[in-house]
């Protein structure tokens, strides 16, 4: 067993990229934006705005494609796209299994999102039943506690005192996609078990206290949690 790995009691998962696959989405409302400068937003920006929240993926993408907008301006322009794309966003089918085993067993989950409330409700609109799962939401990108975004602790330092027993960071575990939640995650001193997109690195996986290709595949008991068997 790796000596890193603790038991643990609460469960936090990012959104984006783990309970819904909306990154190709993202990446189509996105690309509307850009193409109109000529530009092309592909893996080689997309893998550092991974996690941020708030205006700085913007102001990251501004910067790497050297737009001729603002942060601000390019804030915007994402937004409306992603009011017309994110309503296609689907559940990944895998996660929401485990999600369903962890509240039949009465395991405290919560989910911890960069998101705009606003845009969360988009993004969920069609998967109201699925999200009552969950003890509670943060949506970091208009939570007025959650002061920095991520890789900084905030957004996982408050899901945890959310619950109502207020556990440790060290008694969470995060689901998490990209290295910045992974950061993040560390940061406020909690495990995590990252599903990486195929396309990134070694380097920029090695934190993580486990890799799984799809959270079923996790073994779950390695924290201390029901063993998943599909």
């Amino acid at each position: 067993m790796n000596s890193r790995i603790k038991r643990v009691t609460h469960v936090i998962f990012d959104m984006d990229g783990v309970l819904l696959d909306t990154e190709p989405l993202y990446t189509v409302a996105i690309q509307n934006v850009v193409g109109k400068y000529g530009k092309v937003y592909d893996w080689s920006v997309k893998s550092h705005i991974l996690g941020l929240q708030g205006i700085e993926a913007p102001r990251k993408i501004v910067e790497l494609l050297d737009l001729p907008i603002s942060p601000e301006e390019l804030y915007e322009l994402n937004k409306i796209q992603y009011n017309i794309v994110m309503k296609d966003a689907q559940v990944i089918s895998e996660t929401a299994k485990v999600v369903e085993h962890l509240h039949k067993h009465n395991i405290p989950i919560a989910v911890a999102t960069s998101s705009y409330e606003e845009i969360f409700h988009v993004k969920t609109a069609k998967h109201k039943d699925f999200f009552t799962l969950f003890n509670h939401i943060v949506c970091g990108g208009s939570d007025p506690e959650v002061k920095k975004g991520k890789p900084s602790p905030d957004i996982f330092l408050t899901c945890a005192s959310r619950f109502p027993d207020k556990p440790l960071p060290e008694n969470c575990l995060v689901v998490e996609d990209a290295p910045n939640g992974v950061a993040a995650a560390i940061a406020a001193g909690m495990q995590v078990i990252m599903i990486p997109d195929d396309n990134l690195s070694a380097e920029l996986r090695k934190d993580a206290h486990l890799i799984v290709n799809s959270l079923d595949q996790a073994p779950l008991d390695l924290f201390g949690l029901p063993p998943f068997i599909s």
